[in-house]
């Protein structure tokens, strides 16, 4: 048997106790200010606690959802930025919910790591927390694991669970849905945290290094400019859902693009009818298409290509609708309409500006 004063310590193996519990004493502030009805106890325990009933639900169907930020992490590592990765965590699980006109009530995260650096960890978890409170969502809980031999050094990675409500009846999307209804798209902030692995494929072509200036945003580095967080459209949803009860359906766009998210949302004898010309894409869109020499059908469905998010509206109230949106602070286009079925569930007129 080994003498006591040759034994190993966890702290030996990788794992430091005393660095996880000072990421928690960094971060009790910051996730105290995502609380809202429903949720204010403190993070510590084994479960976090949420009432229905002081938020305000009557007969509340809950609605979940989970996601990460895929090799967009990658980005953040190499720049060695991690304060912005959190949103789009939140921004990818809540988004989901709110296509179904859930609203955000709660979000747990996983933060794994090789070796936890406390202040690393407090930037990612601010970030969560900032997400958080755009999202009008309360972060209650969520695990911290240092795993050395799994990831090296400086890696980690992030996962995300959201759990929403809305009450019964009122979820989307409608049975409704006809033809001639407006498709309205709301502009992405960027690329968002879907097509990473082409995109961090593009740049390595391009022989830039993240620090080096955005070629298609002299005022930014190139890292700063792919980590521009995904945009959270949960306040601005809700409420255009709420005061106009004009909205049929929503999809958000994510991996897979137009082509296999609008059909997610669409009974099997519509398809969405696109005008490509009417999207204005982002200048980082061209950049991408044009450096990796990306087709156009490629770049639709691997990125948003300016449009994070799409709207089925009744003809009638579109404009209702649109107006809603905008005043919350969204920018708004007509892209489209629906059409009867037809070989392609989504179907496009015209080219993208790239």
């Amino acid at each position: 048997m080994a003498r006591e004063q040759d034994g190993l310590t966890y702290a030996q193996a990788g794992v430091d106790i005393d660095a996880g519990n000072a990421l928690v004493d960094k971060i009790k502030p910051i996730v105290r200010s995502t609380r809202r009805p429903g949720a204010d106890g403190e993070i510590g325990g084994f479960g976090g606690l949420f009432d229905l009933k002081a938020a305000g639900f009557t007969d509340p169907v809950l609605v979940a959802a989970n996601d990460g930020v895929g090799t967009k992490l990658m980005v953040a590592i190499e720049a060695g930025k991690h304060d912005t990765v959190g949103i789009d965590l939140v921004a990818m699980c809540v988004n989901d919910l709110v296509v179904q006109a859930a609203e955000p009530l709660f979000f747990l995260d996983y933060y794994a790591t090789g070796k936890l650096e406390p202040d690393q960890g407090a930037a990612i978890v601010a970030g969560i927390a900032e997400g958080c409170r755009q999202a009008n969502c309360a972060l209650i809980g969520g695990e911290t694991a240092e795993m050395p031999g799994l990831y090296r050094s400086g890696e980690y990675d992030l996962a995300g669970f959201a759990v929403g409500a809305a009450e019964r009846g009122s979820l989307l999307p409608t049975d409704d849905i006809s033809d001639g209804d407006i498709i309205l798209g709301l502009a992405s902030s960027g690329v968002h945290s879907n097509g990473f692995s082409l995109v961090r494929k593009i740049v390595e072509r391009s022989g830039l290094s993240y620090l080096d200036p955005a070629p298609f945003d002299g005022g930014t580095t190139l890292g700063e400019a792919l980590l521009m967080p995904t945009r959270i459209y949960v306040r601005s949803l809700l409420q255009a859902i709420r005061n106009t009860h004009g909205i049929k359906a929503l999809a958000h766009i994510t991996g897979g693009g137009f082509p296999d998210n609008i059909p997610r949302v669409l009974p099997a004898e519509w398809s969405a009818d696109i005008d490509l010309e009417s999207i204005d894409v982002p200048p980082v869109f061209s950049w991408l298409a044009e450096t990796g020499g990306v087709a156009e059908h490629e770049m639709l469905r691997t990125f948003n290509c300016g449009i994070g998010m799409v709207a089925v509206v009744a003809a009638g109230q579109a404009a209702q609708v649109a107006a809603v949106l905008q005043q919350a602070g969204e920018t708004v286009t007509p892209i489209g309409r629906i059409v009867p079925a037809r070989d392609q569930r989504v179907v496009y007129r015209g080219s993208l500006g790239l």
